[in-house]
């Protein structure tokens, strides 16, 4: 059964054997808030309007200096450890809405954060959101396996959040929940929150 962080919290990603994971996949997950009044209630409560958040890594070295970024503009990090699953423009459905594989044993050597952020592309505040979501799940195996989960709480009238960070820990990563609500529209706007947090 995964953990479930609070804000700030930690968790060292590694096996049940001590031995730490060498794939994951960062999962993020949102659902439109419902829209609210007379008239909703008359169309029998509709959801909200489609909510178009982007989930992206930031790669940062030893010193805080950007070393790349995965988003939907750039879905593979340069060195191809990084894959981005995609855009979802909705956040309909359930489970992951966009997903961020990793393979931790091919980053480069000189990364030593990677700092999840999620973006409003069309910069709808995220009190428009609801069900907010982070997880890590273990990819080692080819059988996915939830490890650690975060749910976002809310991060009111901002278009952006540093969610989460993974940081090199020895042989391994830990997971950090974050929570960091922040103002932009796209990945290379939270530069500076990514490295302010990591």
């Amino acid at each position: 059964m995964a953990l479930s962080l609070s804000k700030h919290e930690s968790l060292s990603l590694v096996k049940s054997d001590s031995t730490p994971l060498t794939a994951v996949v960062l999962g993020l997950g949102w659902d439109a808030a419902p829209k609210k009044g007379l008239f909703a209630a008359l169309l029998g409560g509709g959801g909200g309007d489609d909510i178009d958040l982007d989930a992206s890594a930031i790669l940062l070295d030893s010193n805080n200096k950007l070393v790349d970024t995965v988003w939907f503009q750039q879905l593979q990090s340069k060195d191809a450890s990084i894959r981005h699953s995609g855009d979802n423009l909705t956040g309909d459905g359930d489970g992951d809405d966009e997903r961020i594989n990793i393979d931790l044993a091919a980053v480069s050597s000189n990364v030593t954060s990677i700092v999840l952020v999620v973006t409003s592309f069309q910069g709808q505040t995220f009190d428009k959101v609801r069900n907010v979501f982070a997880r890590v799940v273990d990819n080692s195996t080819g059988r996915e396996s939830e490890v650690v989960r975060y749910n976002l709480a809310d991060a009111g009238k901002k278009t952006a959040s540093v969610i989460a960070k993974l940081t090199r820990s020895g042989a391994g990563w830990t997971f950090t929940a974050l929570g960091n609500s922040a103002t932009g529209r796209k990945a290379p706007d939270l530069i500076g929150e990514a490295q302010a947090a990591a």
